[in-house]
C-alpha cells in the first residue's frame, strides 16, 4: 500500500486541479454531483493504476472524456489520462496506452468540434488538438523508455548476482583443490614416515617380549605416539578431503594427550571446571590444538618438569591454559619455530586472545574464546607474546622447531 500511496496522492492533486479549473474557466458549465463524482472515480483509478493498469487506464480515459463532454474544463481533462497512459506503457500494456491515447483524442476533438460556433476559425481547435497528440505520443514513448531502463537495470542487477554467485563458486572450488592438494602431499611426505615409525617400534616391542623382556617405557611411548599421529593424521586428512566430516578432534580427549605425555616422563594434571556444553567445532578443536602443542613444547624443552592442564568452561567464553614448572634443558640446541606463532594464529582467528610467558615459576600458554559471538573476518594480526617465551640462558625453549 505504500507503493501505491504517491499514485492517490497524484489523483487527488489531479481532481482537485480540475474542479477549480471548471470553477475558473470562463466557458466551463456548472459542476454537478456527477461530475464529482467522475472525478472522484479517477482519483480512485490513479491510486490502483500500478496494480491493474489496463484497467485503470479504461477508467481514466472514460471519466474524462465524460468530464469533459458535460463540464469542459479544457486541456486539463487530459492531465489524468496523460498519467494513466504513461503507467499502462511503463507496466507494459503498450496496446492499451495507444488505443486510450486515440480514443481521448478522439473524443477530445469531436466534442470540440461539436461545440465549436458557426464561423469560428478551427486554427485554436488544431492546435490543441496537434499539443494534445504531442503529450500523449510523449507519454507513450517516456513509459517504454522508462519500461526498457527498469528492464536494464534488472538484467544488470541479475547478471552482478550471476557473477558473485559463480565467483563464489570458483572460489569454494579453487579451496576445494586446495585442501585436496594439502591432503595428498600431507599423505605422501607424512604418512609413510609415521607408518615407518609405527611398524618399528612395535617389532622392537615384539622382539622384546619374545625374548622375555620387557619393553623399556621409552619404546612404549613412541609406540603410542605414532599410533596416535597416525589416527589423527587420518583424522586430519578426512577433514581436508570432505570439510563436512564431523569427526573431529577435541577438548574431550585432552585426557589422551595428557597420557600420553606422561607416557613420556612428563606427570600432568587436569582439572576441568564450570559445565561442559556444546562447543562450535573450531573453538573445541582449536582448544584441544592449544593443548596439544603445550604439552608437546613441555615435554621437548621445559626439561625435568609438571604440567598442569585446566579447561575453564563458562557461558561467555572458553579458557584453556597450560602451566609448567620447567626451568629448560641447556644442553639440548635450541631452535626458534613456529608453534606459538601457529597457536596465535589459530586463537586470534576465532576471535581469542593468546597468553604465553614465562616466569620465575616456570611458562604459562593461556588461550581464551568468545562464545556465541562471531569471528572476525579479516586476517588477525599477529601480535608478539606478553613476555619473551625464552628459557634461562635466552634460547627460545617453548616454540616448535621449523
Amino acid at each position: 500500500m505504500r507503493r501505491d500511496l504517491p499514485y492517490a496522492l497524484s489523483g487527488l492533486a489531479l481532481g482537485g486541479l480540475l474542479l477549480a479549473n471548471a470553477a475558473l474557466a470562463p466557458d466551463a458549465a456548472a459542476i454537478g454531483a456527477l461530475d464529482v463524482a467522475l472525478v472522484l472515480a479517477m482519483a480512485v483509478a490513479l491510486a490502483v493504476c500500478r496494480r491493474y493498469p489496463a484497467v485503470a487506464l479504461g477508467v481514466v480515459t472514460v471519466a474524462m472524456l465524460a468530464l469533459h463532454v458535460r463540464v469542459h474544463p479544457g486541456v486539463s481533462a487530459a492531465f489524468p489520462a496523460l498519467a494513466a497512459v504513461y503507467v499502462a506503457a511503463w507496466r507494459g500494456q503498450r496496446a492499451a496506452a495507444v488505443v486510450a491515447s486515440l480514443v481521448f483524442l478522439g473524443g477530445f476533438l469531436a466534442r470540440d468540434v461539436a461545440v465549436t460556433p458557426t464561423g469560428r476559425p478551427g486554427q485554436l481547435i488544431v492546435e490543441r488538438t496537434a499539443l494534445l497528440l504531442g503529450w500523449f505520443v510523449a507519454a507513450n514513448v517516456a513509459g517504454l523508455v522508462a519500461r526498457q531502463r527498469r528492464a536494464y537495470l534488472e538484467q544488470v542487477e541479475q547478471r552482478a548476482i550471476e557473477a558473485e554467485r559463480t565467483r563464489e563458486e570458483v572460489a569454494l572450488r579453487r579451496a576445494g583443490e586446495e585442501r585436496l592438494r594439502i591432503a595428498r602431499d600431507l599423505h605422501d611426505s607424512l604418512t609413510h614416515s609415521i607408518s615407518v615409525i609405527k611398524v618399528q617400534a612395535g617389532i622392537a616391542v615384539h622382539l622384546a617380549r619374545k625374548r622375555g623382556e620387557e619393553p623399556s617405557a621409552t619404546l612404549l611411548a613412541i609406540q603410542e605416539a605414532s599410533s596416535a599421529a597416525m589416527r589423527e593424521l587420518r583424522v586430519t586428512l578426512d577433514v581436508l578431503r570432505s570439510p563436512a566430516d564431523e569427526d573431529r578432534l577435541g577438548l574431550a580427549r585432552v585426557d589422551e594427550l595428557a597420557a600420553r605425555t606422561r607416557a613420556v616422563g612428563v606427570p600432568v594434571q587436569v582439572t576441568v571446571t564450570g559445565a561442559v556444553g556444546d562447543l562450535p567445532a573450531e573453538v573445541d578443536q582449536a582448544g584441544y590444538r592449544v593443548v596439544q602443542e603445550a604439552l608437546t613444547n613441555v615435554a621437548r624443552h621445559a626439561g625435568p618438569a609438571t604440567a598442569h592442564v585446566h579447561v575453564e568452561y563458562a557461558p561467555a567464553q572458553l579458557a584453556v591454559s597450560v602451566t609448567d614448572d620447567g626451568r629448560g634443558s641447556p644442553a639440548q640446541p635450541m631452535t626458534p619455530g613456529v608453534g606459538l606463532r601457529g597457536m596465535r594464529e589459530r586463537v586470534t582467528g576465532l576471535g581469542g586472545t593468546l597468553h604465553a610467558a614465562a616466569d620465575d615459576n616456570g611458562f604459562t600458554v593461556r588461550a581464551t574464546f568468545p562464545l556465541h559471538t562471531p569471528a572476525p573476518t579479516q586476517r588477525p594480526r599477529e601480535v608478539q607474546p606478553a613476555q619473551s617465551a625464552t628459557d634461562r640462558d635466552g634460547a627460545d625453549r617453548r616454540e616448535e622447531p621449523a
